[in-house]
């Protein structure tokens, strides 16, 4: 199988060092449009959807690897084999923050850092010990509504990522990449982000790593960010000025700045 035509991999970029962009659950590569191209000087640019996203191969898509994150993870290792990476730079929007961590577990050799975007190791509160942002009756609801009402849960979950009433288009194109989704496809990812638990693997991982937290963020609140960083022994947290849970895409100008001091200081 042609891995780079399966998840649609594009590569640019005048540099040497590698940089993967990882999109979140529901987009594909074009939300990372107005990012991306800031590094493109300095580095190699990967961008790729998952399978299941944006213009992969859907022909391979196969529901038993896709019910968890590490069927994921398993995207990211097989493209940074086939393009032989050394010290890569990976970068990951929400649930990416963790697929990336899972990957480089798997093949540490090859990765430098990680730049975790609104990140969370769990969804679910596990009160008091853990606030997560949502109750399980909030996930099952989401997950009943991706079941009977495509365009009724699209809808619902762009206004809770976007969160910047004052960028409207922001809410209309997250809910357009949303509704996109094959249903199918759709729940079983909402069901191996949402349902999952990767708290255990933070220990595992001695990787220098960037948090960029933003405020108001209702997917991924501010105690998640301090956890991370707490379990998280080689990591920079950064709070950002940006508000909601896309701030490649409402603060791209705030976020490439943070991501190149970020990377000046640890190369």
């Amino acid at each position: 199988m042609n891995i780079l035509l399966r998840n649609n991999v594009k590569v640019s970029g005048k540099g040497t060092q590698a940089i993967v962009f990882a999109h979140g659950y529901g987009c594909d590569q074009a939300m990372w449009r107005m990012v991306s191209p800031a590094f493109e000087r300095d580095y190699k640019v990967i961008l790729f959807d998952y399978v299941g996203a944006g213009l992969s191969d859907l022909d391979a898509y196969d529901p038993e690897r896709y019910s968890s994150l590490a069927g994921y993870a398993k995207d990211v290792v097989e493209i940074c084999e086939t393009l032989d990476l050394q010290d890569a730079i990976l970068v990951g929007h929400s649930v990416s923050s963790m697929i990336c961590l899972l990957a480089s577990l798997q093949m540490p050799q090859r990765i430098k850092s990680i730049v975790m975007i609104c990140p969370s190791p769990r969804y679910l509160n596990e009160l008091p010990d853990y606030k997560g942002g949502f109750e399980r009756a909030d996930i099952e609801g989401l997950l009943d509504m991706i079941s009977r009402n495509q365009p009724g849960w699209a809808n619902y979950l762009a206004g809770v990522v976007a969160k910047n009433p004052d960028q409207p288009a922001l809410a209309e194109e997250l809910e357009a990449s949303f509704c996109a989704m094959d249903p199918p496809i759709a729940k079983r990812f909402a069901e191996a982000t949402f349902l999952a638990d990767n708290r255990a693997d933070l220990q595992h991982f001695d990787k220098p790593c960037l948090i960029l937290q933003c405020q108001q963020d209702s997917v991924a609140p501010l105690e998640v960010g301090d956890y991370l960083h707490k379990h998280l022994p080689k990591s920079t947290l950064r709070l950002m000025a940006a508000t909601g849970h896309c701030p490649h895409m409402s603060h791209p100008d705030e976020t490439i700045r943070l991501m190149q001091d970020y990377l000046h200081d640890l190369s």
